[in-house]
């Protein structure tokens, strides 16, 4: 088996409030980290890192040098959104490469043991995913933006007006969901070539992960253990965290 992995690095990083792939884990970008996580793997054939495409000069100028010390090679992707980044992948896939893996850039605390798993499960299986219980009751709330609860402070209005008021916003919960055959899903992903490159073929539009383009195309997709460690950055106070787990693992 020689997969071939693809990290999408395109996103705009909206939710962290800065470049999250930038931030240093331990001395090295976030980034960089990841695909190091890649390199260890005996499976992996090649890694290719999709950029953003408005700034792919200065991002390939920044990373290009030391991924491609690690053999990675980067590539534009898209602005659109993460399936339409991928699709602009695929066709970088080497010739030799028999699986293809899309990793989350943001996600660096991938472990030797969830890739053993999952490549374990690939060389049989044509789509592997990992996946994690979903531990806490859920809860579906009302859609809109709730209500107003936070007690103003009449000095302050006063003199700021509503900027300075502060928000802490409720939402009527409708049910209880509940979350018996529920998983969330991680990363990495992997896949028969044929069936993802056939799968992109197809509708990818909207599709929040490989998994449901496959699905969309009528793939069977199978889930093993992911990791809770697996953690994927998307807010700020989610990289002191990551530190941790990766001190934990001897890794830093």
């Amino acid at each position: 088996m020689k997969v071939a992995v693809i990290i999408p690095a395109a996103g705009a990083s909206a939710r962290f409030g800065s470049d999250k792939l930038a931030q240093d884990l331990g001395g090295r970008p976030v980034l960089v980290r990841t695909v190091e996580a890649m390199t260890r793997r005996a499976e992996v054939a090649q890694i290719i890192v999709a950029g953003p495409p408005e700034q792919f000069d200065a991002f390939k100028d920044r990373y290009g040098p030391v991924l491609g010390f690690h053999g990675a090679v980067v590539v534009p992707g898209s602005t659109i959104d993460r399936w339409d980044t991928v699709r602009l992948a695929l066709p970088h896939v080497a010739d030799e490469c028999s699986h293809i893996a899309v990793h989350d850039a943001a996600r660096p605390c991938v472990s030797e043991a969830l890739l053993d798993r999952l490549f374990e499960a690939a060389a049989s299986l044509d789509a592997v995913i990992p996946a994690v219980a979903v531990r806490c009751t859920i809860k579906k709330v009302d859609a809109s933006e709730g209500k107003d609860v936070a007690e103003g402070d009449a000095l302050a209005d006063s003199i700021l007006g509503s900027a300075g008021a502060p928000v802490l916003k409720a939402r009527p919960v409708e049910r209880t969901v509940s979350r018996e055959g529920l998983v969330l899903a991680q990363t990495p992903q992997v896949f028969t070539r044929d069936l993802l490159v056939a799968a992109y073929d197809g509708a990818p539009e909207g599709a929040t992960d490989e998994a449901e383009a496959v699905e969309r195309a009528g793939g069977v997709v199978h889930a093993v253990d992911g990791d809770p460690n697996n953690i994927k950055l998307t807010m700020a106070e989610d990289l002191p965290l990551a530190t941790a787990i990766l001190r934990a693992a001897g890794t830093l």
